[in-house]
């Protein structure tokens, strides 16, 4: 059970006070808290893609190769990259350059866009949203695999045996990286490829299914089971006690959820749905050691999941607060986690029935 973080980079206006930190600082102290979770023994740290003003990060890449020259051991993932209005031969490039300057910890976790300001920008038409994504995922994966590639696309120029370099010492895991559609489990597990989930409303236990039928689906294609691995996502923040907390991290999200529910036609992000999200089947994992620690080990023992990624913090929290959340992850909590799960496993639990 690997357990680790991701970040969207955030710059939203700080609650408290009204300021907003600016994208330099930000993405410091993004640095920073990438070298703390490698200390403190995290497995995956995911820095996310973006386009606009409240989020500080249009280049995974970059502030992932920082990161790796000051740290020795954790996994450096893009969460996500937007490869439907990225370059495949670029991104290829540039996470070949990351794994090389860390020593084999680069991967790269692939997705459509959750949000679309990267398709205007980079001149692409929403109408050919799932066919940018389906092109791009096959040259890309044809990258992974071969040196010199021969391809023909609708959406980018042709390549006639040209070659792509730097090539890495190891293959680079892709991931998919998905909100939970059918589609994409069944893409995911066709392929062979890790999937990761994106599980921040509802109950985790609705993505039962979806984990089964990518099952089902890699199955069918003839994968290999021990070579699979399942991965989500999810909004939280670990804290000395559950009032603290819910305290420091309640207002940032409303916040930064609010903004987004306006963009995208959602109800009113309240303390009722937070306080629902909080409960053992709810999508937040916010709260004390105990807590956290608590619904980690459920959401394995029920969905099926290998790797764990806590999404801290959803809107600008002070630095020190999310550094204390790091540390009270990698040290406390994690611990707990493999111990109960190695154990539970052990048992002869944890296989996947489908």
């Amino acid at each position: 059970m690997e357990i680790g973080l991701t970040t969207f980079v955030e710059t939203t206006p700080d609650v408290r006070t009204g300021k907003v930190i600016s994208h330099a600082e930000r993405l410091r102290e993004v640095v920073e808290e990438i070298e703390l979770a490698d200390e403190v023994g995290l497995d995956v740290y995911g820095v996310g893609e973006h386009h606009r003003k409240d989020y500080a990060c249009s280049a995974p890449a970059v502030v992932l190769a920082a990161a790796a020259t000051k740290t020795k051991r954790i996994k450096l993932t893009s969460a996500v990259t937007v490869l439907s209005s990225d370059d495949p031969v670029r991104v290829y490039q540039q996470f070949a350059t990351l794994d090389a300057i860390s020593e084999g910890r680069a991967e790269i976790m692939a997705g459509r866009g959750s949000f679309i300001e990267s398709f205007p920008l980079f001149g692409y038409d929403l109408k050919d949203y799932d066919e940018l994504f389906e092109e791009k995922l096959e040259l890309l994966l044809q990258i992974q695999k071969n040196e010199i590639i021969h391809w023909n696309g609708k959406h980018r120029p042709s390549i006639n045996g040209r070659g792509v370099y730097p090539r890495p010492e190891h293959e680079i895991p892709i991931w998919i990286a998905s909100g939970g559609t059918p589609q994409s489990a069944v893409r995911a597990g066709t392929l062979g490829l890790p999937l990761c989930l994106a599980i921040i409303g509802g109950s985790p236990l609705q993505f039962e299914p979806i984990v089964k039928l990518y099952y089902r689906a890699a199955k069918k294609a003839g994968h290999d089971f021990s070579k699979l691995k399942v991965a989500t996502h999810s909004h939280g923040f670990v804290a000395e006690t559950t009032e603290e907390a819910v305290e420091k991290f309640f207002p940032p999200t409303q916040y930064a959820m609010n903004v987004l529910g306006r963009e995208r036609g959602w109800g009113p992000y309240t303390q009722a749905t937070f306080d629902y999200a909080r409960s053992l089947e709810g999508a937040l994992y916010c709260g004390d050691v105990k807590t956290v620690a608590e619904k980690i080990i459920f959401l394995r023992k029920n969905v099926g999941v290998t790797r764990f990624m806590l999404h801290c913090p959803v809107g600008s929290m002070a630095h020190e607060d999310v550094m204390r959340c790091i540390e009270l992850l990698g040290k406390e909590v994690a611990p707990i986690v493999r111990e109960e799960v190695a154990k539970w496993e052990a048992e002869g639990n944890g296989q996947i029935e489908f």
